[in-house]
């Protein structure tokens, strides 16, 4: 099959991405649902080394060339912390923010993206995706339903995530140039593995727990591994379906036009909804759902002027890996 038919493979390409995102949304609602048993970096920990196991089975099973040295190491680096504080302000945000809001907020990423590629990438920013960009902040703020004299904070977190994502994203474009994406895989799971490794030393006993009886706090600073009996198989879960979701995205990128498939991302949100309903009895204001209309319109507009300038910018980077 020749590299036309495979970009033209679009159905394929969506199928694989709703059940990518169907994954994150079942990782993200169980972790929801023991974040009061467990500690964020012990499930991160988990999960990574998981993942990091079935990328080396699948890199030995379908012999792939994975080049060990990078050429921008420092950049290589950066983008794994990014990336790690991106998903560590996310994981927080569900200890008190409904599903479909903390998702809705974090598809602000394709804003930022766009933003970083104007001043970091050099890449041409018209005014009708400046006019999109600034649309679809003004969903972010509806979401937010901000009352500023009694605003909490914390709920941008998920804001603080997308900000964090699209800089790593940014940076991967950048290097994506000589280092291939297994490259790049093989420095994050490294690199994470290593950051974790650092956190267990300075807070892994539970040393800052006494800090606050709340449960978010809780959550970040939990001594680890105390209910492993329990958490085990819900970390063994977030590694495994971690790793089938980016082998369908990574798959679906290739077969299906970015343009097309990406706009199925969004998807996410609206799959949040049923366990955030099911488990948690959320249910979304009708504000927020406006707020939504708006993030999702804007970032649909956001794509399709990038196919029509054959400039992609966000249309590229998938917003969960």
């Amino acid at each position: 099959m020749n590299a036309m038919n495979l970009k033209n493979n679009n159905p394929k390409g969506i199928i694989l991405i709703i059940i990518a995102m169907s994954f994150f949304a079942i990782q993200d609602s169980l972790i929801k649902f023991i974040f009061e048993k467990s500690s964020l970096y012990e499930i991160f920990f988990g999960r990574y080394i998981v993942a990091a196991f079935l990328l080396f089975c699948f890199i030995k099973v379908t012999k792939k060339n994975v080049v060990i040295k990078t050429q921008y190491p420092i950049l290589t680096i950066t983008r794994v912390i990014l990336h790690f504080m991106a998903f560590s302000a996310f994981f927080i945000s569900l200890t008190y923010m409904p599903l479909a809001t903390a998702n809705a907020l974090f598809f602000s990423s394709p804003f930022f993206i766009s933003i970083f590629a104007k001043f970091f990438l050099n890449e041409f920013i018209g005014l009708r995706r400046w006019l999109a960009i600034i649309f679809g902040f003004i969903g972010v703020y509806i979401v937010l339903n901000p009352s500023f004299s009694n605003f909490e904070y914390k709920n941008l977190l998920p804001v603080l995530s997308a900000f964090f994502y699209a800089a790593s994203m940014t940076v991967t474009k950048y290097t994506s140039d000589k280092d291939n994406v297994y490259t790049q895989l093989f420095y994050f799971y490294l690199v994470s593995i290593f950051l974790l490794v650092i956190i267990f030393f300075f807070m892994g006993n539970g040393q800052f727990n006494n800090l606050s009886f709340d449960p978010t706090l809780q959550f970040i600073f939990r001594e680890w591994f105390t209910n492993f009996d329990y958490t085990w198989k819900f970390i063994l879960f977030f590694g495994v379906a971690a790793s089938i979701a980016f082998v369908c995205i990574f798959s679906a990128y290739i077969i299906a036009s970015p343009s097309v498939v990406s706009l199925f991302e969004y998807s996410l949100i609206i799959m949040s909804m049923i366990p955030g309903y099911f488990l948690f009895s959320e249910i979304p204001s009708l504000r927020t759902f406006l707020g939504v209309a708006f993030i999702i319109s804007a970032g649909i507009y956001i794509y399709f002027r990038e196919k029509v300038r054959d400039q992609y910018i966000a249309t590229d980077t998938p917003a969960r890996r």
